[in-house]
């Protein structure tokens, strides 16, 4: 599953709710629904994305589906996030810090 489909899956600020919810437990989609504040129509269709973008595995329980987080899908975009970002990050946040250092200074030679 490319990372591009994840990304946009995951830049719903509804999906992501709904995946907090499922972290660490597996929950209904009527509970994900009434947690979320979403009619279960909407709640289905944003679990699908998940579904589709393989952030969940969904189990039958009798009539209800069981939803929880793929752990695993998780940990591939995160290291594709990272591959992606890590060394750019680094070097924005140590031309953040010397752009910093360089104002403090600034303003230090002008209260002299």
């Amino acid at each position: 599953m490319a990372v591009d489909a994840t990304l946009r899956a995951l830049a719903n600020p509804t999906r992501r709710a709904m995946l907090e919810l499922v972290w660490d437990a597996e929950r209904s989609s009527s509970e994900i629904a009434a947690a979320v504040g979403a009619t279960r129509p909407a709640a289905s269709q944003h679990l699908k994305v998940l579904r589709d973008a393989e952030l969940v595995h969904v189990r039958a329980d009798g009539s209800q589906r069981l939803y929880r987080v793929d752990t695993d899908r998780l940990a591939e975009v995160r290291a594709a996030l990272e591959q992606f970002w890590g060394a750019r990050l680094g070097r924005l946040s140590a031309a953040v810090a010397a752009e910093q250092q360089h104002r403090d200074q600034q303003a230090g030679d002008g209260r002299r």
